[in-house]
């Protein structure tokens, strides 16, 4: 009988202007969101409540599309608070408590619980607010900057690229927002170095 939590993969697609349309795992739906545009790498994607209904929809199925000015605020909130922790962890600095205090009460919220597949009545609402949505967000934010993953928020190591990440590897040796992106080009340009400073002789 299977369990079906919310959110379960995190990752979505990255739009730059001048840039190649390429996927980028941040580790965390709280990171996810967070780069829906409030930090830096991605094109606004939550320019409206309709825009919010359609990102949380696709991550949390049993979410209500339909959302208020008031939760479409709230999100927005909610985001900038993620943000301004994800910056703050990568720079070992303290977090903001006004950042802290916003997710807190996030996550004090209901959120969204799992359920067990196959019964035959419908446990609570039929369909969940985004509110919901935005808790669940809230605790994978309180988990993922708590003290135990905070030491593994990373930022990509290319000098070009400042995306930040959960490194969710066992080995927590993870260097690259992506390795089809910044690592392949890292290789390439370590290939080329070498290249140059042994030269073949004809």
């Amino acid at each position: 009988m299977a369990v079906r939590f919310e959110a379960t993969s995190t990752g979505q697609w990255f739009e730059p202007a001048g840039d190649a349309r390429w996927w980028f795992d941040s580790g965390s739906i709280a990171l996810d969101f967070a780069y829906t545009g409030e930090l830096d790498g991605n094109a606004e994607v939550l320019s409206s409540p309709t825009d919010l209904g359609s990102w949380l929809a696709e991550r949390f199925p049993r979410v209500d599309p339909n959302v208020s000015d008031r939760e479409f605020s709230d999100a927005l909130g909610l985001r900038a608070a993620i943000a301004g922790l994800a910056l703050a962890a990568v720079d070992d600095r303290p977090s903001d408590p006004n950042d802290v205090d916003v997710i807190n009460l996030f996550g004090a919220l209901a959120d969204l619980p799992p359920a067990l597949d196959g019964g035959t009545r419908q446990a609570g609402a039929s369909r969940a607010r985004a509110t919901h949505a935005l808790s669940t967000i809230a605790r994978d934010a309180i988990r993922t900057f708590g003290a135990e993953l905070r030491p593994r928020i990373r930022g990509c190591s290319a000098d070009d690229c400042s995306l930040i990440y959960l490194d969710t590897s066992r080995s927590g040796n993870r260097r690259w927002c992506s390795m089809q992106r910044c690592g392949n080009r890292a290789k390439v340009r370590a290939h080329r170095s070498r290249g140059s400073s042994n030269p073949t002789t004809r």
